[in-house]
């Protein structure tokens, strides 16, 4: 497919984008800094600027394809691009844009007639992250029905993309995915962060403990390429355990004692279930972090 990469050069996307050329596609970066990898052209821009994602959305994917002619419309957009965490600019910057930002890549690729759409949404939507206070979950595993409820202006931005998504999907009747991803986990991090964990699983308490390792990331966004007519749906894109090796009923008494269960959870498993995406996309994770991301 020929798609079109907002945010290539990001910490998800630099791993992301390789993945889905190892896969046959062709990747087009829309990105305020270029990635710079072999195969995979460079489009400076900016996506709060809707006349540039207007124009993105046919563009040549490459210097090779003028000989074919006019530049086509892309076969998928998958975007990524926004302001990547709490606290990095004012919050009024982050709201704007990852709200206007993924507002115009939407309304661009759908009314210019592209078929798939997918959304980087948050585990923060959940309302734990990154909000004031210790606050706990109102129910263990976090699942894609939660009623999520973020408090803070990175979670509040994607809890509107993906109301945004949900609206344009319905408008146009596309499929339009949105993907909670967990904290991103790049290979040479492993070395650091996991050990770090194990000694002290409190510091990973705000995302649950869970993570998603970034080239696995990479398959769950080639598995949405690859499946069509869902609609809208909201996919939790994490990986299959905890990031720690203490078990469930440890961390559920120590961190969560007052948070119910909605159904019995594994000793390992990812207390922000994947169970949706091994079940509608067949996600089988290639990069457990007990292999240390070999």
């Amino acid at each position: 497919m020929r798609v079109l990469f907002t945010g290539g050069s990001g910490k998800a996307g630099k791993h992301v984008v390789p993945y889905l050329v190892a896969q046959g596609h062709r990747v087009l970066n829309f990105d305020r800094v270029p990635l710079g990898i072999d195969g995979v052209h460079d489009l400076l821009g900016d996506i709060c600027d809707a006349g540039q994602v207007y124009s993105a959305m046919r563009t040549h994917a490459g210097g090779d394809e003028m000989d074919a002619g006019a530049a086509q419309l892309f076969d998928a957009v998958v975007h990524f691009a926004a302001v990547p965490r709490y606290g990095m600019v004012p919050d009024t910057e982050t709201y704007r844009v990852n709200t206007v930002g993924t507002y115009n890549v939407i309304e661009a690729a759908l009314k210019m007639g592209v078929r798939k759409v997918i959304v980087a949404s948050s585990e923060t939507t959940y309302g734990v992250c990154f909000s004031d206070g210790i606050v706990d979950p109102k129910v263990l595993p976090l699942d894609e029905d939660y009623d999520i409820d973020p408090m803070d202006s990175y979670g509040m931005s994607k809890k509107v993309n993906e109301v945004t998504a949900r609206s344009f999907q319905r408008r146009f009747g596309a499929d339009v995915y949105a993907l909670r991803i967990g904290n991103v986990i790049e290979p040479h991090e492993y070395a650091t962060v996991f050990p770090a964990a194990a000694a002290d699983p409190g510091l990973r308490r705000r995302i649950t403990f869970s993570y998603i390792d970034a080239r696995d990331l990479g398959q769950i966004v080639d598995l949405c390429l690859k499946t069509d007519g869902l609609g809208f749906q909201v996919f939790n894109a994490v990986n299959d355990e905890n990031s720690v090796p203490q078990p469930n009923s440890e961390l559920l008494a120590t961190y969560f004692p007052k948070v119910p269960l909605s159904r019995p959870v594994g000793e390992r498993e990812s207390l922000l279930s994947n169970r949706k995406i091994k079940e509608m996309l067949g996600f089988k994770e290639q990069h457990p972090w007990r292999k240390q991301g070999s």
